[in-house]
């Protein structure tokens, strides 16, 4: 187990921090680095985590890796970070098809992890996963960054407040021409919209809605050479009369919003994976009010900050994204790719 699960005081008293390995040297990996690199500079999360090492398949990637970012440790394999007793929480930033195994590996090893959308696969590898950490009494956590945002309570604060009425329609969209990205193009890598766009979208109408999952789901797309889902649009309904319509693509762009529909008005929200405003609607389509977002370092700090107070206070999840939560949206997921007849080579 790491030295610091359940041992905030003692943290406190010895000024530890929480040290922040990064699994995978890739896109998202740099913007993770960037991430960490500014909370050692900010004073809410200074004293709390620190970016500690990086590892790639390539000893000199993450070599220069860890130069650009001030990493002081970088591995030419992913088993040489899982065997360092000081790295505290692993961020897993490697392809969807990977992160199964590899979450795995490390909770094994006694690390918690923090698992880049999607969290696997599908339903059964999350399961896998969650059962693992609980036996190892780790955290494991999906970071879905909307899930963490200061965004997510604003709007739960405004649907609550009865401001726009019985809520019984959402809709979220996100799109971007991507297609031609190696690992979005390639089933073996569990490529396609739904996993890395798609999941946004679901995510967005699961916090409006409240966690629950669809009675009936309405589903198609377009697939390119390889089967995989170029662009979807799913419309998902609830018990209770409620709607939802998600949609997402990797061959157009879009304004990636994300709305709310009610009796009393509408909620529209500029940025469905990371809001920057929300515009709040009466019933005849005057402007009432915009909220502004508070202003943020990248957006994936409030997922770091929770997965390391998670450590510090011994909890297995966040209650941003429970367990729940994550095996939740996976089953949709599932669901709808059911619904396409659509599954990767290793699934069969």
């Amino acid at each position: 187990m790491s030295r610091l699960n359940g041992k905030r005081r003692e943290a406190q008293e010895e000024g530890l921090k929480v040290k922040v390995a990064i699994l995978g040297a890739g896109g998202i990996a740099h913007q993770m680095a960037r991430t960490l690199s500014m909370m050692t500079k900010d004073d809410r999360y200074r004293d709390l985590v620190t970016p500690y090492a990086v590892a790639s398949r390539s000893k000199e990637r993450a070599q220069a890796f860890a130069d650009t970012y001030g990493f002081p440790v970088s591995y030419g394999s992913y088993e040489e970070l899982m065997e360092d007793p000081q790295v505290d929480l692993v961020y897993i930033a490697t392809p969807h098809n990977f992160h199964a195994s590899q979450a795995c590996s490390c909770l094994r090893a006694g690390k918690n992890v923090l698992v880049e959308k999607s969290f696997t696969v599908n339903a059964d590898q999350a399961r896998q996963v969650i059962a693992v950490a609980r036996r190892s009494n780790l955290l494991c956590a999906e970071a879905i960054w909307p899930r963490y945002m200061p965004s997510r309570t604003m709007l739960e604060k405004v649907i609550d407040s009865g401001r726009l009425g019985r809520i019984r329609t959402g809709s979220a969209t996100l799109c971007g021409d991507n297609h031609r990205m190696a690992r979005m193009s390639d089933p073996d890598l569990a490529g396609g919209a739904l996993l890395d766009m798609g999941v946004y979208t679901l995510n967005f109408l699961d916090m409006a809605f409240g966690p629950k999952s669809p009675s009936r789901i309405t589903t198609d797309g377009t697939f390119d050479e390889n089967g995989l889902d170029e662009q979807s649009s799913t419309a998902l309904f609830y018990e209770d009369g409620t709607m939802g319509l998600s949609t997402c693509s990797m061959v157009s762009n879009c304004d990636a919003r994300a709305s709310i529909w009610g009796s009393d008005g509408y909620l529209v929200c500029d940025g469905v994976n990371n809001i920057k405003t929300m515009s709040i609607y009466g019933k005849n389509h005057e402007l009432v009010e915009t909220l502004t977002i508070p202003e943020q370092l990248t957006g994936y700090e409030y997922e770091v900050a929770s997965a390391a107070n998670a450590i510090l206070d011994g909890r297995c999840e966040c209650p941003e994204m429970r367990h729940e939560d994550t095996i939740r949206i996976m089953e949709l997921m599932d669901s709808i790719r059911g619904k396409w007849s659509m599954r990767y080579p290793f699934e069969s």
